[in-house]
């Protein structure tokens, strides 16, 4: 049995042009636009999944998906730092944010860290190794940087040196729990995170 899992990094809001951990804001008009344009470029799935952001369930109506929410997808909690930009953290808390880049354990904000985070995602992909055929997942980009660390089998810290620009796919097969990774395909026009 072989399975497949694409996930769709979502397109970009304006949280991730200023950098600001995810507050819940709707996608930019332009992104939403990509998204749409981009639709006829994703295979045929058995199963459609989509992380609970906001984002993310914007991004798969806008793909045409009628994906069910998965939690255990969800981006990584960043607790008090919601909404906050990067620089407004490192200002107010520097130790924090020194600490929380640093550490894979340390959870300054009172939320999730990130190798909680990537536990989490690796044990979903552990899961979909149970199904045979392919499912089609929207995710932040957090979910991709871990399965990416999973199935690398590279330490953690690899995690914060994993780009995953919006509305790509990335691409994984294998079977009795061996993975295979395709990363970064482009899925309709490029889009800038910078853009408006």
């Amino acid at each position: 049995m072989t399975s497949r899992v694409t996930l769709i990094s979502a397109a970009t809001s304006r949280a991730l042009r200023e950098a600001r951990f995810d507050d819940g804001c709707p996608l930019d008009a332009s992104a939403a636009a990509r998204a749409r344009a981009a639709a006829g470029a994703l295979p045929a799935a058995d199963r459609l999944l989509v992380s609970p952001t906001v984002r993310c369930r914007e991004t798969a109506e806008a793909l045409g998906l009628d994906a069910v929410e998965a939690p255990e997808l969800a981006g990584l909690d960043v607790g008090r730092w919601r909404g906050l930009t990067l620089d407004e953290v490192s200002a107010d808390d520097p130790a924090g944010i020194a600490l929380w880049l640093s550490d894979l354990d340390a959870a300054p904000h009172g939320g999730e860290s990130v190798r909680a985070l990537c536990e989490r995602v690796a044990r979903r992909l552990d899961a979909s190794a149970e199904f045979d055929g392919r499912t089609l997942a929207v995710v932040e980009p957090e979910v991709v940087r871990a399965v990416a660390v999973k199935i690398l089998d590279v330490p953690g810290s690899a995690f914060w040196r994993l780009d995953v620009p919006p509305l790509t796919a990335t691409d994984v097969s294998g079977r009795s729990g061996r993975w295979n990774l395709r990363l970064g395909r482009a899925l309709g026009p490029p889009e800038d995170s910078a853009e408006g």
